[in-house]
C-alpha cells in the first residue's frame, strides 16, 4: 500500500511537470509543445533556462535524446526546488 501510494504521488507531480514545462514552452515559441517528446524528456527539460529550452526540446525529439542526454546539453541550468 505504501509503494503504491508513493508511486501515486510521484505520477501526479509529472503531470503536473508535463502540463507547467508545456505551458512554458508555449509562452515560449507561441506554439504548442511536439506531442512525440516523453515524459521523462519533459522532466529533463525542466531544469533548462527559457534560451534554451524551445530548442533543446526540438532537439530532444528529432535527435531522442534521453533524459540524461538532454541534462548534459544544459549549460544555463534553473532549479528546481518544488520537486518532492
Amino acid at each position: 500500500m505504501l509503494f503504491r501510494s508513493r508511486g501515486f504521488a510521484l505520477k501526479a507531480q509529472d503531470r503536473a511537470i508535463k502540463a507547467e514545462e508545456s505551458f512554458r514552452y508555449y509562452l515560449l515559441t507561441g506554439k504548442a509543445i511536439d506531442p512525440r517528446i516523453t515524459i521523462s524528456q519533459i522532466i529533463a527539460l525542466r531544469f533548462a533556462s527559457d534560451a534554451e529550452m524551445p530548442s533543446l526540446a526540438e532537439k530532444a525529439v528529432l535527435e531522442n535524446l534521453t533524459n540524461k542526454q538532454i541534462k548534459q546539453q544544459i549549460k544555463s541550468w534553473r532549479s528546481d526546488s518544488h520537486r518532492v
